[in-house]
């Protein structure tokens, strides 16, 4: 396909930050061609690739960015914040019961009813089945195993978990951009 044929909003811009590492990989940090564009307007990221995709004004035309910088560097967050998408990440997208990827909810280890509270350490990733299988009951009675004791991630953690799940779409021009940081295998 060429880059003609793709309708602009197919045209997301990668974000990096000012050390050229992405804001995030896991969802990747991408913005809007229009974001993009104003961001390149307001000073606030240097273009690093290009869509051979234009957008034009009656006075001014610009090829969109793929790739952009920060100029300011943003400090990342020492933790992450405790929601159902990061539980699930931490648990790389799989039931801690069984294995399974579908229809996946989140089980209190120690249930709610009897004292379990909703915390990193108490909360996993479950499968409908697994979880409906195990309700208000403590696994010892129920005879199931976790894969994985419930932990508290750190960020690292959750990018490395998040480099296993690339997104549908990447363009070429990110490949330069992308895992850059990661450990050589030997």
């Amino acid at each position: 396909m060429n880059a003609m044929s793709h309708p602009v909003e197919a045209c997301p811009a990668l974000v990096l930050n000012a050390d050229y590492r992405p804001l995030s990989y896991f969802p990747l940090s991408l913005w809007s061609w229009q974001d993009a564009i104003k961001a390149v307007f307001l000073g606030r990221v240097n273009i690093l690739s290009e869509y051979e995709r234009t957008v034009h004004s009656p006075t001014y035309e610009m090829k969109l960015p793929s790739v952009v910088c920060l100029k300011t560097y943003v400090q990342p967050a020492k933790y992450p914040a405790f929601t159902r998408f990061n539980v699930f990440l931490r648990d790389r997208f799989a039931c801690q019961y069984c294995g399974d990827g579908d229809d996946l909810t989140f089980d209190h280890v120690l249930p709610r009813s009897k004292g379990g509270r909703t915390t990193w350490e108490n909360v996993t990733t479950a499968c409908s089945p697994c979880n409906l299988h195990k309700g208000g009951r403590l696994l010892r009675e129920t005879g199931m195993h976790l894969r994985q004791k419930p932990f508290v991630p750190s960020v690292n953690q959750l990018q490395q978990n998040g480099r296993s799940f690339p997104p549908n779409y990447l363009h070429h021009s990110w490949n330069d951009f992308l895992y850059w940081d990661a450990e050589l295998e030997a």
